[in-house]
């Protein structure tokens, strides 16, 4: 089954939607920060810090996605959405690798995820330039 470069996007959209809620859910405590970031949160600041950098790195990805699906006006040129992508595949690669040595088994559950937002970042950045694939379309 051939996924394509929209419905790799809106995938990932989704998915990093419920990543966020997670985020949510640790920050108002409803999930114990013990079972992210490893195990190695010592305290409620350190928790905040984190969980809020990861929401804003949540919410960028997000921002280059729509950009790269043409759903809101592009701030960036194709080359730099796709430099951005690439650096994202990396990051997931590594949190993979992260989380599948993580203390939690909770958090070793996680790899699927990012092992899947890496694979479909993987096809957005396979699927060419977004300029060629609207003018094509």
């Amino acid at each position: 089954m051939k996924i394509g470069m929209h419905k790799a996007i809106k995938i990932v959209l989704g998915l990093l939607s419920i990543v966020i809620f997670l985020h949510i859910f640790i920050m108002i405590k409803i999930i114990p920060y013990a079972i992210a970031w490893g195990g190695r949160l010592q305290n409620d600041e350190q928790m905040y810090i984190f969980e809020t950098g990861s929401i804003i790195i949540n919410l960028f990805l997000i921002s280059i996605l729509l950009m790269k699906g043409r759903y809101i006006p592009l701030q960036f040129k194709d080359k730099a959405l796709n430099i951005l992508l690439w650096i994202f595949f990396i990051l997931f690669i590594l949190n993979t690798l992260g989380n599948l040595f993580a203390q939690t088994n909770f958090e070793k559950l996680f790899a699927i995820l990012t092992l899947t937002l890496a694979s479909l970042i993987w096809v957005i950045l396979r699927s060419g330039n977004s300029k060629e694939y609207y003018e094509s379309n």
